[in-house]
């Protein structure tokens, strides 16, 4: 919830330029702002390669939900994604993985790849449940028809979001290549799907994440906020 207007609209023309400048990107980039600023965004970022993304969406295509924002309203803006199940959504608003099962179902039907973000708190990972609670999610948040075209994965221990504090590249690659075990139980192109890292991902510490064994990206919290910080970590993904 960050980003109004202005601010918005250099940030996402500052990384659009520079995007189109790379005559071969190391990465993907996406680009999740606030609903308010999508519409505006897309005429900034149109032609650069830079994508764009909701960061929440509803289960059902239309109806009486004031306020919600249906996956059918993100693809009709131009997004291609949606991230669901996001660690705040979780825990300031009570969203259980079925509910994020059937967004992640929704951003299916509209035709966007679902983003879904799992983890374990705290003091799950200092009770070692880290691998059960992921295990946990996944079979509860990972719809069938998921494939590595419409479904991402983001593994974002939640007790190291905004708080600098990253597991240990040890703990990051253990996490990850079970996300990969997982996720082959039911998915057959599980080894293609994309299991994305967020958890205080910086310009300082993103080459080292980066090159850990099955993270294949960067979910980006604060630092999305300044195009340096973010752009460094782009560069790093090569």
């Amino acid at each position: 919830m960050n980003g109004r207007r202005a601010d918005g609209t250099q940030l996402a023309r500052d990384l659009g330029i520079r995007f189109a400048a790379e005559a071969e990107p190391p990465c993907d980039m996406l680009l999740c702002p606030p609903s308010t600023l999508i519409s505006l965004l897309v005429p900034v970022v149109e032609g650069s390669g830079v994508m764009l993304g909701g960061q929440d969406c509803h289960p059902l295509a239309s109806g009486a939900h004031t306020g919600d924002t249906a996956a059918e309203m993100l693809a009709d803006l131009g997004c291609s994604h949606v991230i669901v199940g996001h660690s705040e959504r979780r825990t300031n608003h009570g969203e259980i993985d079925l509910l994020v099962a059937e967004k992640a179902k929704a951003a299916h039907r509209a035709g966007l790849v679902a983003i879904i973000c799992i983890g374990e708190t705290e003091a799950e990972r200092d009770a070692g449940d880290a691998l059960a609670v992921c295990s946990r999610q996944i079979a509860g948040s990972v719809p069938e028809g998921s494939t590595a075209e419409n479904t991402v994965i983001a593994y974002e221990p939640v007790w190291a979001i905004g708080t600098g504090r990253t597991p240990t590249n040890a703990d990051i690659a253990e996490v990850h290549a079970h996300i990969r075990a997982e996720l082959s139980r039911n998915l057959a192109d599980a080894d293609r799907v994309r299991i994305l890292y967020g958890g205080s991902v910086k310009g300082s510490n993103s080459a080292e994440i980066l090159s850990v064994p099955n993270v294949d990206g960067a979910l980006v919290g604060g630092a999305s906020l300044n195009a340096d910080d973010f752009w460094t970590i782009a560069m790093n993904s090569q």
